[in-house]
């Protein structure tokens, strides 16, 4: 029987009493999705490739967005039960692989915060007068580590509300802080071309990168991390209705939107600062001036500065809410010590934020650290890439082996094309994913970074830490971990009596959930 079934447990696993279930429709779960992935502090990276960025975008989405789409919904209408990734990659490798899957989920989220948060802080210095000011204001660490630490936590306070809090601030910043300010932003860059403006935009680029360039793959690489993010709200799909036919309506609708945004508002910021200006933390900023400046209106500029930062408080709050409760879920399974394991009266775990809190704090020691706010934000968004795309190359491999270990399985929405369809998508992703993971080392000499060699070194050694902490983690758990009271169903191998690389044996139209409900 599938969670959304059982009307009075929430996505933690903990009884509700007699509260309304919170449920979810289809173009609420895509805002979700659209607030989670679409981010608009990419934009100036990207900007600065003209036209080539469209390759780059569609690029990211082939190799990429669709895969990861294709494959979470597959996944999440196959195995709806809680758990989301850590259930997934758990049906097939086991639990060890599985908890290293939703904890590297975690920790890129926790490490990526800074970056959209760096972001957030210079929105909110571009709300004063004059320029200058501005300009300054956004450039000093000191101001953006404490504007920094205020977002997060004012998200995280939010979150402790309960979910239903968080997600309604998530969906209305991600309406007003990103959707409506990138519509703005692609109206605004109409308007400028058909006032016949200056076009800074360099039109004779070619829509293919020069590929003899290797710089030019290396910057570019990270935007396979603002396309992450589609298989993060999966831990919610329980509040679905009819999560098998809904959930890929909504991933479908999500990126439509999501591609649709990232291609025209890049072109618009193009269009209006030259590619010499672009810097990767203020330039977003500084079009909106530009372009309201052009309409005798600059004023409004100040105005998008605080919708833009109403919009990062927005994505962090869905971000805060949605990796951290999988987390919650799975250590109640014994996963995590019980003292992690712990909910406040609105059933949100508590502790966990606050160890989330404690490290995206200490994070922002590398604000003090490396030599400039853009090397921070480039060191940081490499390395949140590189982690999540462990996770993901994990997902791919998990898909690929549960076509052939639970071939009768039921799924609600199935990559069509049979094997053929299901290697073609998942050999397409892992192709992108370890492209872009290589990449993620070389230092781009587009950015001062300070010494390319610390900053390789900085991003090898991350790397191997945070590989290594789930297996150290789970080779510690312990029995007493367990919560009693944590009705985290069995894994389908375990009904069957069967080990995850084993052939389920059950035939066609008989499946596992029916044994686990005779039993019950």
């Amino acid at each position: 029987m599938s969670d959304s079934n059982k009307t009075n447990v929430s996505s933690s696993g903990s009884t509700l009493g007699n509260k309304k279930p919170l449920v979810l429709g289809v173009m609420t779960f895509a805002i979700m999705n659209v607030t989670t992935i679409i981010s608009l502090k990419g934009l100036p990276a990207q900007a600065e490739y003209g036209l080539t960025s469209i390759f780059y975008y569609l690029f990211a989405a082939f190799f990429f967005l669709i895969p990861v789409a294709l494959v979470a919904a597959e996944l999440a209408s196959t195995y709806p039960k809680k758990g989301g990734i850590f259930r997934w990659v758990s049906e097939a490798f086991g639990t060890r692989v599985g908890f290293a899957a939703i904890y590297y989920q975690w920790q890129a989220i926790a490490i990526w915060f800074p970056t959209i948060l760096i972001f957030g802080s210079v929105a909110l210095a571009f709300i004063w007068w004059p320029e200058t000011f501005d300009a300054h204001l956004a450039s000093d660490k000191i101001y953006i580590i404490i504007t920094l630490l205020a977002i997060y936590w004012l998200a995280t306070l939010n979150t402790f509300r309960g979910l239903k809090s968080s997600t309604k601030l998530s969906t209305l910043g991600g309406l007003f802080g990103t959707i409506i300010p990138a519509g703005i932003l692609i109206i605004l860059g109409v308007i400028y071309l058909i006032m016949g403006k200056p076009v800074y935009l360099p039109l004779h680029q070619s829509f293919f990168p020069d590929f003899s360039n290797f710089d030019n793959l290396v910057l570019a690489s990270s935007i396979f991390l603002y396309f992450g993010g589609m298989e993060m709200q999966a831990v919610h799909i329980e509040h679905m209705k009819n999560p098998g036919k809904n959930y890929p309506l909504s991933i479908l609708i999500a990126t439509i939107i999501t591609i649709s945004i990232f291609i025209a508002c890049t072109l618009a910021v193009g269009l209006i600062i030259p590619k010499q200006d672009i810097n990767l933390v203020q330039t977003l900023l500084i079009a909106y001036r530009d372009f309201w400046t052009t309409l005798h209106v600059p004023w409004l500029g100040n105005v998008m500065a605080i919708m833009v930062a109403f919009g990062v408080l927005g994505q962090a709050s869905v971000m805060v809410a949605g990796p951290s409760t999988g987390l919650l879920t799975v250590g109640r399974a014994g996963f995590l010590p019980r003292k992690l394991q712990k909910v406040n009266k609105n059933d949100i775990q508590v502790p966990i934020l606050i160890v989330q809190g404690i490290f995206v704090t200490m994070l922002t020691v590398l604000l003090a650290i490396l030599p400039t706010i853009q090397s921070a934000f480039q060191i940081l968004s490499q390395l949140a890439t590189i982690i999540y795309l462990w996770m993901y190359i994990i997902m791919y491999v998990s898909v690929l082996r549960l076509r052939y270990t639970a071939p009768n399985k039921t799924r609600p929405f199935k990559i069509p094309l049979g094997k053929f369809g299901i290697w073609f998508v998942g050999c397409i992703g892992l192709i992108g994913a370890v492209l872009a993971v290589s990449l993620s080392f070389v230092p781009p000499s587009q950015i001062s970074i300070g010494s390319p060699l610390t900053y390789t070194l900085i991003l090898v050694i991350s790397v191997i830490v945070f590989t290594l902490i789930p297996f150290i983690i789970y080779s510690r758990r312990k029995k007493s971990w367990i919560d009693p009271d944590s009705i985290f169903e069995p894994f389908d191998y375990q009904i069957e009596g069967r080990k995850p690389s084993q052939k389920s044996k059950w035939p066609k139209g008989y499946m596992p959930e029916d044994k686990e409900e005779s039993q019950t």
